[in-house]
């Protein structure tokens, strides 16, 4: 098996074969759970070879729909797929991979290292007051450093803080979370050059219709309570609604819509995990009027009706 995945880490060819398109790619929920809505919690943080030795050390052509990854490798090879390129990967290094960008891995049994994922709404929330920082970071960025680099090291103890407060809960556990996911994105923005530099090989390969894509969830995340049109949608991209619907097609391989109800979906299963309030009062804070209406909206999209979901959510 060693000989079979040192060959995968050879340079050459791709190691998944053509590149497929991105909407026929599959996308995975927090824990890999294809065709699931994206998971509540908002990050999960494993070492390397939790998951990749169930998987042989190779992690098929995926992407996440609403997740943001970061890859840190204290030691150890790996070869990386991913739309601009294949990426050969030695510690130290780090790659970030934001949501809707397709990747894949093969791991050397011996790699060392850490994968954090988390919702990309929640660390666009946590940056909202540093947007300079969030627009370094959410790109597809890789960057590797020369051992006993000082710069390096703070970013590996600011990984293992945020590993360390995920692995063993204590009181406060989410708001130490979020402390240490901004100690480490800071890290992250002090090492990595900026994008705006000439030269930077990291930010080519970004498509208009993924620009799109993603100016698209930054509007329904500030306004889906309201539940938006398509067509107001698209006027405040400056697109039409056909324009807007083929580049959802595009990228993610459905309507502009369902990204909408999408969004709907996860606030309001959050609600029914997270909170006490009633059908009719989720229904109405996500704007629906009729709570009839909003029970087959829910089970049109889950297969569950909003109390179904409920008591399985408590199970």
């Amino acid at each position: 098996m060693r000989q079979a995945i040192a060959a995968k880490l050879e340079p050459g060819p791709a190691p998944f074969g053509r590149r497929a398109p991105l909407a026929s790619l599959p996308s995975y929920a927090l824990y890999g759970e294809h065709g699931q809505t994206e998971a509540l919690d908002g990050l999960h943080c494993e070492r390397i070879a939790e998951r990749s030795r169930r998987h042989d050390w190779e992690i098929r052509p995926h992407r996440h729909a609403s997740l943001f990854q970061i890859l840190h490798i204290e030691c150890g090879a790996a070869q990386a797929w991913l739309e601009a390129g294949n990426q050969a990967l030695v510690g130290p290094c780090v790659l970030l991979v934001p949501a809707l960008v397709p990747h894949g891995f093969v791991f050397a049994p011996d790699i060392e290292g850490t994968v954090i994922t988390l919702l990309e709404q929640h660390l666009m929330r946590l940056l909202h007051r540093a947007p300079t920082l969030a627009d370094r970071l959410l790109q597809t960025r890789w960057l590797a450093w020369p051992l006993g680099d000082p710069k390096g090291q703070a970013l590996q103890e600011a990984v293992a803080r945020l590993h360390d407060a995920f692995a063993h809960p204590a009181p406060w556990r989410d708001l130490a979370l979020d402390a240490a996911l901004l100690h480490l994105a800071v890290m992250l923005g002090r090492l990595l050059p900026d994008p705006a530099l000439a030269g930077d090989p990291s930010t080519s390969g970004h498509s208009r219709a993924l620009f799109h894509v993603r100016r698209l969830r930054d509007l329904v995340e500030a306004g889906f309570r309201q539940q938006p049109s398509l067509a107001t949608l698209a006027a405040t991209m400056g697109i039409t609604s056909t324009q807007l619907n083929r580049v959802c097609h595009q990228v993610l391989g459905h309507s502009a819509l369902g990204v909408l109800h999408g969004r709907l979906v996860l606030e309001a299963q959050r609600d029914l995990a997270y909170t006490t309030q009633s059908i009719k009062q989720i229904g109405l804070g996500l704007g629906f009027v009729d709570p009839g209406y909003f029970t087959r909206f829910f089970q049109r999209l889950t297969g569950h009706t909003p109390t179904a979901w409920r008591a399985l959510a408590l199970r």
